[in-house]
């Protein structure tokens, strides 16, 4: 018996999503798999709150607190200007501002523990570092510093988009200053250091660059949503999710994946309002759209290829992409 057009078109729809289902029940078994084997890693991590031990602390225990952390007191400086920023005016406002947002850092503390239980998953040679919160003076291009051993949160530089310490602030800025972005901000600063991509004269290679940073999140930081893994809103990751085939079609008919013109970071890469088509529509966009793009390359690669994590980001921008089998979302 042979199936008539209609037949053989709905056995092949059925078969698809047949197959499709099996697919999500295997990767959702073996991400639960991965997920509990992740929960069971016992790591000795203690988050020290120097931010609250300063704030309290008397002159007299300052010698103490230099011991204990000589790493956050600048030998340009003598112990009369430490003194006298204890009672600083200024300093006693964040303290509180501080205090009030993170009078209950239990959740923080969770996804922090979460992250670093990932990472140790992905990167077995990881050493856990102390993990000390500080203020900075709303250094907001410094929110979190990671080395090997020592990693700062600031913590005044998230008191939410609206506090009033970043009035001045762009909005595109203020938006990723709230304490649901510590986490996201610990996976980028950890991201830049395993990734080795030298090269980044193109605007793709810019892009690939980006999107493994991004990949790494979806690996380190499964619990955050995928707006708060790239800085977006939710509207602003609707936004690009909507328009994924348009912005990849601009790119390619405007050939800017092969261009080294450095005007496309500020365009499409680096934090911005908006991103730039000198179109029309620019200021309904969110900032960044290379950064999503590249994303979504990376991911279709590791969809399709079975490469190792560490060895991918190694890899170059450009056999990433020739093999990632990319189709945007239309």
């Amino acid at each position: 018996m042979k199936f008539n057009s209609t037949q053989s078109t709905s056995f092949s729809v059925l078969k698809t999503i047949v197959f499709l289902l099996v697919i999500c029940v295997f990767s959702c078994q073996n991400s639960s798999k991965v997920e509990k084997e992740i929960s069971g890693i016992v790591l000795n991590l203690n988050i020290e709150r120097f931010d609250q031990l300063f704030a309290t602390s008397a002159p007299s225990e300052l010698p103490a607190l230099k011991q204990n952390y000589p790493f956050l007191f600048s030998k340009r400086y003598a112990d009369s200007v430490w003194v006298q920023r204890m009672s600083d005016p200024i300093q006693q406002l964040q303290n509180k501002a501080v205090d009030s947002v993170f009078e209950d850092f239990s959740s923080i503390e969770s996804e922090i523990i979460s992250f670093y239980q990932h990472l140790k998953y992905y990167n077995k040679a990881l050493k856990t570092p102390r993990l000390i919160t500080v203020l900075s003076d709303v250094d907001y291009r410094n929110k979190v510093v990671v080395t090997d051993s020592i990693v700062l949160i600031a913590l005044d530089t998230y008191l939410g988009a609206e506090h009033e310490f970043y009035a001045s602030f762009y909005d595109y800025i203020k938006q990723n200053l709230n304490k649901d972005q510590i986490v996201s901000d610990l996976a980028t600063a950890y991201a830049e250091q395993l990734i080795y991509q030298p090269k980044r004269a193109t605007f793709l290679e810019e892009m690939i660059y980006y999107g493994k940073q991004l990949y790494l999140k979806d690996l380190l930081i499964p619990f955050k949503d995928n707006n708060q893994k790239i800085g977006y809103s939710s509207a602003q990751y609707e936004w690009a999710e909507e328009n994924e085939f348009y912005i990849w079609q601009y790119f390619v008919e405007k050939e800017l994946l092969y261009e080294t013109d450095r005007k496309l970071l500020s365009r499409f890469i680096i934090p911005a309002p908006f991103s730039r088509f000198n179109l029309e529509l620019d200021s309904e966009s969110p900032g960044r759209l290379g950064q999503y793009i590249g994303w979504q390359i990376v991911k279709s690669y590791m969809e399709n290829n079975e490469t190792p994590l560490l060895q991918m980001l190694q890899m170059e921008a450009t056999e990433i992409f020739n093999n990632a089998k990319f189709k945007p979302k239309k």
